[in-house]
């Protein structure tokens, strides 16, 4: 194992030991300000909540809708959402609603550069898909539901910026993954179409997305 992915591991095994007692916290304790709580989620979100691309690809908050911020949140508490990394468990199980919306409105207005690191030879083919969309497919424009600047609305997430890797990841293994969640329109509409598209589409789309302000 080398040093830096030694130094991950060990910081996870940290982390997972001590969030959850801050989480239980009583909500007058400092634990609990909002400021300690963003600070939570930059540890593995990046600067700023831009993402950050290590051993494991973690996703921009920076941007991001507040209801759809607010809905996913939910979602792990409840665990109609599931997730890989226990430690991420931890952090959100305590929240409260009041928290919740608190972090998500901190991290709405937030505009950091996107983490790049895209492949920008089919960004071009990707902006097309996002615009137009594949007719032939059935694949309709992405934009008719996350807007013209994939800065989306209401609970269709923000797109624009978004880790390249992440949105790879997740459209790729959307059917066995996001469409296992709760029922609701989102996971309706995004199954058939997250399903449809190829993989070097999923690829171009990410791209373009991934480069996006």
């Amino acid at each position: 194992m080398n040093i830096v992915r030694f130094r991950s591991v060990l910081r996870t095994v940290i982390l997972s030991v001590f969030l959850p007692l801050a989480a239980s916290a009583e909500p007058g304790d400092p634990c609990c300000a909002l400021e300690a709580k963003a600070d939570y989620c930059t540890d593995c979100h990046g600067p700023s909540g831009q993402g950050y691309l290590g051993w494991f690809p973690m996703p921009r908050l920076a941007g991001q809708q507040p209801e759809y911020f607010q809905r996913q949140l939910r979602s792990f508490q409840t665990r109609n959402r599931e997730n890989d990394l226990a430690i991420f468990m931890n952090k959100v199980h305590g929240l409260s609603p009041g928290m919740a919306k608190a972090l998500a409105v901190h991290f709405s207005p937030l505009r950091p550069d996107p983490f790049g690191g895209a492949p920008s030879d089919i960004a071009g083919i990707g902006r097309r898909i996002y615009e137009e969309g594949v007719p032939q497919a059935d694949i309709p424009a992405c934009a008719a539901c996350h807007g013209p600047n994939a800065e989306g609305k209401g609970l269709n997430p923000r797109l624009a910026g978004q880790l390249y890797t992440y949105l790879v990841k997740e459209l790729t293994n959307w059917r066995t993954e996001r469409a296992q969640e709760a029922p609701s329109e989102t996971v309706a509409v995004m199954t058939p179409i997250a399903t449809a598209m190829t993989k070097r589409q999923i690829e171009a789309v990410s791209a373009y997305l991934a480069s996006k302000h």
